[in-house]
């Protein structure tokens, strides 16, 4: 692992760097259409195109957001991190096989945004699309790289079952009415303002998806915010962009919050380290308060 043989030659642990480009990633993936499996949820329910996440309705739309957060949390990286002085040391280039694997990753990505185009396509056309592509690669790597691929091997089964569970528990909620008493609840607690109920969504999803991750929670709740919109009179695109930037973000507080968190997590207990909670608190926590806060401010004056 790349993570691994910097580490080594630096000879500093590779925990917190691991970490910060989880955390990282989770942001910058909400900033487009295919970036994260929460936007690309978001988009497929409200009929998002790709060059809405840049530009939507005559506003800037959430990529905007995103990147004032990037800005943000960038700075509070920069404090945590600014202690490693080592000087940078030349790596040894590695022959490149083939670039096969890079050749069909580009091919999926503009596939993805490409069909973001199409209105009368399946609801499912996404994951069929990323499902397409997976097994062309698990093909070419089985009969022309000729290399046995292993389930029971390559497969981190932890996070596969774990994310199982919380989908199903998700699913149970809906199922049984509950999704639409929390946007009664919400409301109640509101009294219908718009400015406490965008708050209470944004701050509300980041303490939540600290805790569970965040692509079933961004499918049990576009309905809520959907109602919420609705029953008062508000734009949903607020509340939506909200609720994104919450959970996306919110996510990056814990090492179960994200799947980019539980696999990062996993890599490391591979490698034989043995990250805690508090080495992912202590710089997960304040890189989403800073992202949140800032997001938080531009969306609310862009899109009130």
């Amino acid at each position: 692992m790349l993570f691994r043989s910097l580490a080594k030659k630096l000879k500093v642990n590779p925990v917190p760097f691991l970490i910060g480009i989880a955390v990282s990633s989770n942001l910058q993936g909400s900033a487009t259409l295919i970036g994260d499996p929460p936007s690309m949820i978001l988009a497929a329910e409200h009929r998002m195109n790709f060059m809405d996440f840049f530009w939507m309705q005559g506003r800037p739309g959430i990529a905007f957001a995103v990147e004032i957060g990037a800005v943000a949390s960038f700075i509070v990286l920069y404090l945590l991190f600014r202690k490693f002085k080592q000087g940078v040391q030349k790596i040894e280039e590695i022959e490149v096989k083939t670039w096969t694997p890079s050749i069909l990753m580009s091919l999926m990505i503009l596939s993805l945004g490409a069909s973001s185009f199409i209105t009368a396509k399946p609801y499912y056309s996404l994951a069929l699309i990323c499902l397409s592509f997976g097994i062309i690669g698990l093909l070419w790597h089985t009969i022309f790289a000729k290399e046995r691929f292993s389930f029971t091997k390559n497969i981190d089964w932890h996070t596969f079952f774990f994310l199982i569970g919380v989908f199903i528990l998700i699913g149970a909620l809906s199922h049984v009415g509950i999704i639409d008493d929390i946007a009664h609840f919400i409301s109640n607690v509101t009294g219908g303002n718009i400015f406490l109920t965008f708050t209470l969504i944004v701050w509300g999803s980041v303490l939540f998806s600290a805790f569970i991750d965040n692509v079933p929670y961004i499918i049990a709740m576009i309905p809520v915010v959907k109602i919420l919109a609705s029953g008062m009179g508000a734009r949903p695109e607020l509340l939506l962009f909200g609720l994104l930037i919450g959970a996306t973000l919110g996510g990056n507080i814990t090492p179960i919050g994200a799947s980019a968190n539980i696999v990062s997590m996993g890599m490391l207990r591979d490698h034989g380290y043995r990250p805690g909670f508090m080495d992912f608190l202590k710089i997960g926590l304040p890189f989403t308060l800073a992202a949140v806060a800032s997001a938080y401010i531009f969306l609310w004056f862009t899109w009130r």
